[in-house]
């Protein structure tokens, strides 16, 4: 059994807040590389110049990438040889996003409350999800989620008689749906199976898969390939101002259901998919 000290996960959550939002991933960067070379409209390709020196500018100034910082994901493996002492989890978790919001000058955006609106002023509460794993050691992952894209978000409940193609359909159409609010090219993360909270959950941790890794399952990855090629002759374009780059990757996570059921959800992220992670 190994003690970690609770202020540890406060520390390390607090660094991940700001590195998400200073520093894209490297698959991400790149992605922006391939989109410009490939994309047809001068317009978008200029877009997607753009998009690269404000990756860059962010970088190298230690500043967000975009204004709107997000609402801050949490996902925590936790060992199931760990002992957590100082405190409890989830309030040194919080703990860790108000430093890294407040210290790190990142928008604060979040309400305590749906209905009475009041700012926290410190970006709490996290949405925070905790699995347990082998091992002793604690890894997390904050992914600041935007709601421009958040807002365009689906789920439709299918019976089993649903086929592949009207589950690609449902999906590619909530994507071209969404036009320019999510700020496109987009990354497309779905949940499939489940209950309808099981497939939500799976559709945003799809978000974490790096671009253009597709699922070790050919029968998924045949069905993410063909929900980016409807998605990208749909004419949206960067910014959703035309072209031929709508979307970047698109994640299909698969799960066991229920006989009667077959759950989808679908989490659309904007071009700055952001995710940072450490281990304790």
């Amino acid at each position: 059994m190994r003690t970690i000290e609770l202020k540890e996960v406060t520390a390390l959550v607090r660094q991940l807040c700001m590195d998400a939002n200073y520093y894209l991933p490297a698959d991400l960067r790149q992605a922006f590389v391939d989109g410009e070379k490939t994309e047809q409209s001068p317009l978008g390709r200029e877009i997607f110049g753009e998009m690269i020196a404000n990756c860059d500018l962010a970088r190298q100034n230690d500043m967000p990438v975009c204004q709107d910082t997000g609402m801050a994901i949490v996902f925590a493996e936790i060992g199931q040889d760990v002992h957590l002492v100082g405190g409890a989890f989830e309030d040194a978790v919080n703990e860790g996003v108000r430093q890294g919001y407040v210290d790190g000058f990142l928008r604060l955006s979040v309400v305590g409350d749906p209905l009475r609106r009041e700012n926290t002023n410190d970006n709490t509460p996290a949405i925070i999800y905790t699995t347990i794993v082998p091992g002793d050691r604690v890894k997390i992952t904050v992914a600041p989620k935007g709601f421009g894209s958040e807002n365009m978000s689906a789920m439709k409940m299918f019976t089993p008689a649903a086929s592949k193609e009207n589950i690609i359909n449902f999906i590619a159409d909530a994507c071209i749906g969404a036009g320019s609010n999510p700020c496109p090219p987009i990354v497309i993360g779905v949940g499939l199976g489940g209950t309808s909270d099981k497939a939500a959950y799976l559709a945003k941790r799809a978000l974490l898969r790096p671009v253009g890794v597709q699922n070790a399952d050919p029968l998924y990855a045949e069905m993410e390939q063909a929900i980016l090629d409807k998605v990208n002759a749909s004419g949206v374009g960067p910014q959703g101002l035309g072209g031929t780059v709508t979307a970047l990757s698109c994640a299909v996570e698969p799960f066991g259901t229920h006989i009667a059921g077959l759950p989808c959800v679908v989490n659309i992220s904007c071009h700055v998919t952001r995710h940072a992670e450490g281990s304790i």
